[in-house]
């Protein structure tokens, strides 16, 4: 994969002038698995077909650990998005990331997550934004007609009058949502945006462009194009492996550029999301590719992808 596309990068790098300014992560996880409060992540659990076999995830990941993977990078501050922690407990998550060591910046801001259909959503959201550092939620939505490919417990939640009345309710805590669906409910994830315009959307890792023929990616394509004329989305450019476990920069360029394409540096923002990112690449991998594939681009358009677009979405 990547030691194929090394000379590439070398070249590239002889060049232009890699970014080298400060990076914000915006979307990565930590766990502990002895606590036993991520169900996907048991033995017993069955791994995903998109993603691939889950083993090499199943340990702890605590700040220590990303900060040994991100260590050739500038990396400032960052941003923890929930790791499916037990659904019946979803404050407990928040809780715990309070109470652990966070050096470095690590786990500056939080997204939390709300079961926004639920009917405690609103005591929820009260709950979680009582902690200073929760600037978002994400309720995952992303649902396929293959049962191995699902995240969500049904499709078009996002349309549920319950779960909108939920959404609604992050206007009151001025909290962004993390948008988590697959390219296919790009459509009714434009339509979201449309009926909430004063709402701060987040699409989560481009996305999810899971099907990888030609149909799977024109349609990918067009959805973002969709979703794109909503002012209020931005994007985040993260585990473009997941779906791509034989990448090379050649097959991620027209992914990124794409992205890019559509929202524009102002509304993209890079992130890693580690750890599960690194079932498929290295850290170094990962950031290495954004900063080839972008180095074209001017001094501040580069520094909105790394650092601006995050700052000001997640309120660092």
């Amino acid at each position: 994969m990547w030691m194929d596309s090394r000379s590439c990068y070398d070249s590239l790098a002889n060049m232009t002038k890699l970014y080298d300014g400060p990076i914000i992560d915006a979307h990565h996880h930590l766990w502990d698995l002895e606590l036993k409060r991520h169900p996907w992540l048991s033995p017993e659990a069955a791994g995903r077909s998109g993603l691939g076999a889950l083993d090499p995830i199943r340990r702890n990941y605590l700040a220590a650990d990303y900060r040994r993977d991100a260590h050739n990078f500038n990396i400032v501050a960052t941003v923890h998005i929930e790791a499916s922690w037990q659904a019946d407990d979803c404050v407990g998550e928040t809780r715990w990331l309070e109470s652990i060591d966070k050096p470095g910046g690590v786990a500056t801001r939080y997204v939390a997550h709300v079961p926004l259909g639920s009917p405690r959503a609103q005591a929820l959201l009260d709950e979680q934004a009582a902690f200073e550092r929760v600037v978002g939620i994400r309720d995952i939505l992303s649902w396929d007609p293959d049962p191995a490919r699902r995240f969500a417990a049904r499709d078009g939640i996002m349309n549920e009058p319950e779960w909108r009345q939920g959404l609604a309710g992050l206007k009151r805590h001025g909290m962004s949502f993390d948008l988590m669906v697959f390219a296919r409910q790009l459509p009714d994830a434009a339509r979201l945006a449309a009926h909430f315009p004063d709402q701060q959307f987040v699409l989560n890792h481009c996305g999810s462009p899971i099907d990888r023929d030609e149909a799977g990616m024109e349609a990918w394509r067009n959805g973002l194009l969709l979703l794109a004329r909503q002012p209020n989305v931005a994007i985040k450019i993260s585990d473009l492996v997941a779906y791509d476990h034989d990448w090379s920069l050649d097959s991620l360029r027209p992914v990124v550029r794409h992205c890019i394409d559509c929202f524009g540096p102002d509304r993209a923002m890079f992130a890693s999301d580690f750890p599960v990112a690194g079932l498929h690449a290295t850290f170094d991998e990962v950031y290495g590719s954004f900063k080839t594939i972008v180095s074209d681009l001017t001094p501040n358009e580069q520094n909105a992808l790394f650092y601006g677009t995050a700052k000001r979405i997640y309120r660092l």
